[in-house]
């Protein structure tokens, strides 16, 4: 399982990559939309992941590792059919397709994680996989920082769909099952128990968007960062995860969630506000580097679940916790670029006041392994 999840990962992040790079300036310079259809455009792409506790009715009639390697190969036909739809209602539809695939399959991708691999091992094994997912960022980002003089945007998003495509059709004949696991809920879970782990999803989705959303959009719009910029920082951002994300698993063994996740969110408060007054290129290209160091550190949400749950509620746990992660990502994007036509700050500002309520909620964290002190 773990090299069959290491594969659909490759591919997953070989689109999303090429995808996330070039969206900006495909969408800006080749199309010309604005600050808030940009706002309008995140926020379809969120919308595949507020469903996503539709993965629970799925997996009655399509085996989990299958549903993951359809979702790759959906993912990897949004990606290849970007560049053939150059126009606002071109990205809407594309964009939605794409994160079908992406949402579905990451849903499924965590709730597999946790399923096969002990509460020590999870964590590692989640760390090793996101440094895998980027180190293939980095070739993704070298390979279009030599061929972005060459070939067009357009180019780059067929080849790389066709490629992710490629990979979802060949792991469908794949098994990688262990018939000896837990067997699944196959319904929907909410119990009072698990409110921390919903709200510390409902805050992290927010908190996200706006990075995700208005931190790039930022560097291309107001910085006027060119395809190669971006390429450099996203090559840079994937190097510091290829290390820190093992570091990140092994301190969640070490020293737990709880402290792991509070030094992730005194991060993203000082590095929102630097992004609200401090205007300048350059320091504004570091901070957005800064906010990889810790990013692997959100594994620690799950890892919790895992530690605190019951063991077959991880599968529809995995999609109600997406889903609650993406309620809040469906209107900030929308209203983010309403505010970012009042002032650009007024994202950032509120980027940071969610990750202090982040910060706060992050102190109730406790497992067995790190209870509360007496």
């Amino acid at each position: 399982m773990y090299g069959y999840l290491l594969l659909l990962v490759i591919a997953m992040s070989i689109g999303f990559q090429t995808w996330r790079t070039l969206f900006n300036n495909f969408a800006v310079d080749e199309i010309g939309i604005n600050g808030f259809q940009a706002g309008v455009i995140q926020s379809v792409r969120e919308i595949p992941g507020f469903l996503a506790l539709l993965v629970v009715y799925i997996l009655l009639v399509i085996k989990e590792h299958r549903f993951a390697a359809i979702s790759i190969f959906i993912m990897g036909l949004g990606v290849l059919a970007t560049g053939l739809l150059p126009s606002f209602l071109g990205l809407v539809l594309t964009t939605l397709l794409m994160s079908v695939g992406f949402h579905y399959f990451e849903t499924v991708n965590q709730s597999l994680t946790l399923q096969y691999f002990n509460k020590k091992e999870a964590p590692l094994m989640i760390g090793k996989i996101k440094s895998m997912a980027a180190l293939t960022n980095i070739i993704v980002g070298v390979i279009i920082w030599f061929s972005s003089q060459k070939f067009s945007l357009s180019w780059h998003f067929m080849v790389a769909g066709g490629i992710v495509m490629s990979i979802g059709i060949y792991s469908l004949f794949k098994n990688p099952v262990n018939k000896n696991l837990v067997p699944q809920q196959k319904k929907m879970v909410l119990k009072r128990k698990y409110w921390l782990f919903y709200l510390l999803n409902f805050l992290g989705g927010a908190r996200r968007q706006i990075f995700v959303v208005f931190a790039v959009f930022m560097l291309v719009e107001k910085y006027d960062f060119q395809v190669k910029g971006i390429a450099i920082l996203f090559i840079i951002n994937n190097v510091i995860t290829f290390f820190m994300a093992p570091i990140i698993a092994k301190g969640i063994n070490r020293f737990g969630e709880r402290v792991m996740l509070s030094i992730e969110y005194v991060f993203l408060i000082f590095i929102f506000l630097g992004y609200a007054f401090i205007e300048n290129r350059t320091a504004v290209g570091i901070f957005y580097v800064a906010d990889h160091i810790f990013f692997s550190a959100a594994m620690a949400i799950n890892t919790f679940f895992q530690k605190t749950g019951d063991a077959e509620d991880i599968a529809p746990s995995m999609a109600v916790g997406f889903t609650i992660n993406h309620i809040s990502a469906v209107v900030i994007p929308v209203i983010g670029g309403a505010l970012w036509m009042i002032n650009w700050r007024i994202p950032f500002i509120a980027g940071a006041f969610i990750a202090i309520l982040s910060l706060i909620f992050a102190q109730k964290v406790y497992t067995s392994n790190f209870p509360k002190a007496s």
